[in-house]
């Protein structure tokens, strides 16, 4: 497998202090290794959890044959919500957001690192720093996708469905109307809530060092702790501040530009 990506001896000098020392990992062709990949994921995850898919939705029809104002049984009130509202794949996938949303994050770090090993007897993820950076990597994809996931899923369905229905009468398919009609909408009715979550995304970063990937924040503390031969020095802290509040700030630049470029489209 080809090297995307191959760092070695990394180090980070504060002045004439080390604060990193000997980082080194590959990144490989096919590997995951960014947060971007939450964004695609989370729009999967929002049309899993709108999925309307009814297993026995076939035997709708036979709710016809009910008389009006009959007075129901308990099993027929769960025969009717067997073919209307059974809808596996939304009951299941949202679940999962529920479960996730409700979990801490440093909680799934520890999960996604070791249950894996735990049960298969097998570290699925590699050693060193690479495998705790493609773990953690992984943890936040999974994590954050479900969150963007109810962002897409708010956004979709605040289209009027007026629209939709006018679409129709054009002629249009509904792949048409998806992408020409609603799809356009959504993308900007999203962008100030994702620019949130995208700016909390980069500082909760920092929690991967609950299983041990050192991160700039671990590199800070180590000063304080005296472990790179300065003991009490909290000037490092202060700067790891001022890294998150210029990188937040360059991605909060980069998505006011693009929420303007988007204000030609009146939702």
């Amino acid at each position: 497998m080809n090297e995307i990506l191959s760092i070695h001896d990394l180090s980070v000098n504060y002045g004439g202090i080390e604060a990193v020392k000997g980082i080194s990992f590959d990144v490989h062709e096919g590997e995951i290794v960014t947060l971007i990949g939450a964004i695609p994921l989370g729009l999967i995850i929002s049309f899993g959890s709108m999925s309307s898919w009814a297993p026995l939705g076939f035997l709708r029809p036979l709710l016809k044959n009910l008389p009006k104002n009959t007075k129901l049984t308990w099993w027929q009130r769960f025969q009717i919500w067997c073919y209307v509202d059974f809808k596996p794949i939304r009951i299941i996938v949202r679940f999962i957001i529920w479960v996730v949303r409700g979990t801490p994050l440093m909680l799934q770090l520890l999960v996604f690192y070791y249950f894996p090993g735990l049960v298969l007897g097998k570290n699925i993820w590699g050693g060193g720093e690479a495998g705790r950076f493609l773990a953690s990597s992984i943890a936040f994809i999974f994590n954050y996708a479900c969150y963007f996931s109810e962002i897409f899923r708010g956004g979709i369905q605040g289209v009027p469905k007026g629209q939709q229905e006018a679409g129709q009468v054009l002629g249009m398919t509904n792949r048409q109307i998806f992408f020409k009609i609603t799809l356009l909408q959504m993308v900007k009715r999203i962008v100030p809530p994702m620019s949130n979550e995208i700016i909390t995304l980069v500082k909760d970063t920092s929690l991967s060092r609950i299983i041990a990937l050192q991160e700039i924040i671990w590199a800070g503390q180590a000063f304080l702790k005296g472990s790179q031969g300065i003991s009490g020095a909290i000037w490092p802290l202060f700067f790891t501040g001022i890294y998150y509040l210029l990188f937040s700030g360059v991605l909060q630049l980069l998505l006011d530009g693009l929420e303007k470029k988007l204000d030609y489209f009146k939702a």
